[in-house]
């Protein structure tokens, strides 16, 4: 299978299965399939969280490593999601959430299955298009940390998507980001004296 998915650092994981195995954690997450599961829940599918922070005008994508996500599977289904972030002592349990973004990305995955060439898969948010992608990154032994979106990547826009953007239509990243460039640069304050 060329889909590689990057293993999660250890402490992540361990910080998602004691919130798991945390009454008053799960209790106060504003999950209710999570508080509802019968049976025992285990994290899955751990992938890198990027964050796009900024496209340089020569169309590069800055991005920055903000977290593991995984998936958490209550029998044969998934209930919620986990996110991790990085603390200045260690990966740390975030929060647990869920919504459309959890089906979306299994879905995503699947899709990726029967890429030709072999690729890493990884989450990428856009915070100022209230965007997520699956990242299908190139350098497939990359430990998923580092890197950015190289022009022949493929981003794959998860549902839902911003308008006029379809969701679950692989895009190489240098068709994509020309798109988004105008819509993620703030707007530029008015000048003094002139209309707002």
């Amino acid at each position: 299978m060329p889909l590689h998915v990057p293993p999660a650092p250890a402490p992540a994981l361990r910080s998602v299965l004691m919130a798991l195995g945390s009454p008053t954690a799960v209790r106060e997450a504003r999950t209710p399939s999570l508080r509802t599961a019968q049976g025992d829940t285990t994290p899955e599918l751990p992938l890198p969280l990027h964050v796009l922070d900024r496209i340089t005008p020569e169309g590069v994508a800055e991005t920055r490593l903000a977290g593991w996500r995984f998936v958490i599977r209550c029998g044969d289904r998934s209930v919620a999601a986990a996110d991790t972030r990085l603390t200045p002592d260690g990966w740390a349990f975030s929060h647990f959430f869920e919504g459309p973004y959890i089906a979306s990305t299994e879905r995503a995955l699947r899709q990726a299955e029967s890429t030709p060439q072999p690729v890493q898969a990884r989450l990428l948010s856009v915070p100022g298009l209230y965007m997520l992608t699956l990242w299908l990154h190139g350098d497939s032994d990359s430990d998923g940390t580092t890197g950015h979106p190289a022009p022949t990547d493929v981003l794959v826009p998860l549902a839902p998507a911003p308008p006029g953007i379809a969701a679950h239509r692989a895009h190489r990243v240098d068709e994509l980001l020309p798109l988004l460039t105008p819509r993620a640069k703030p707007a530029a304050p008015p000048l003094l004296g002139s209309p707002a």
